[in-house]
């Protein structure tokens, strides 16, 4: 017996206001997940310490999105400006994707549909500790730029991170999961 699965549906919703509180709980796994490389601690009550971000929300170049597979909450994207190379206009600020929904073609998909959606200069950061970012951005990365990026390594919050630097000019189809 030969089993098929079809591929998912993923959706890249942007969120409203009334959704900023799903992107703050979601918040609490992205951290989570950055505590194997960064030293976060927990609060007295069981949860990350997370300084309220009324600034970046009310930035009109800030830009959240609620990812969602079949129906199901399966993360969240922000796109904003807070760049670190000069000329770049957009950046992913956080990008979490539930475990459950990796390695499936989520992440590559919404990060296509965000470049098509945002033309223009972007970078793209991960830390390099991160070595599942690592992996992920060194193979998605020149597939969705036709290997047209630069490569920049430099501290962040004094942390060594690589920086990808690439133009987006114009939109081309989403990339097909797997």
């Amino acid at each position: 017996m030969v089993t098929i699965r079809s591929q998912p549906s993923i959706e890249l919703h942007a969120a409203q206001r009334d959704e900023l509180e799903t992107i703050e709980n979601l918040m609490q796994f992205y951290i989570y997940d950055f505590s194997e490389w960064l030293p976060l601690k927990l609060g007295d009550h069981g949860f990350f310490n997370i300084q309220p971000k009324l600034d970046y929300w009310r930035n009109p170049a800030t830009k959240p999105f609620l990812i969602k597979v079949d129906g199901e909450l399966a993360g969240f994207v922000i796109v904003d400006n807070e760049t670190h190379i000069v000329g770049a206009e957009h950046n992913i600020g956080y990008f979490f994707v539930s475990r459950r929904f990796r390695g499936q073609g989520v992440a590559k998909f919404v990060v296509s549909a965000l470049l098509n959606r945002f033309p223009g200069q972007w970078q793209i950061f991960h830390i390099d500790a991160n070595q599942p970012a690592r992996l992920f951005w060194a193979r998605v990365i020149p597939d969705l730029t036709g290997g047209e990026f630069t490569l920049h390594h430099l501290p962040i919050d004094g942390y060594p991170c690589t920086v990808y630097r690439f133009k987006r000019s114009q939109p081309s189809a989403p990339v097909q999961t797997p």
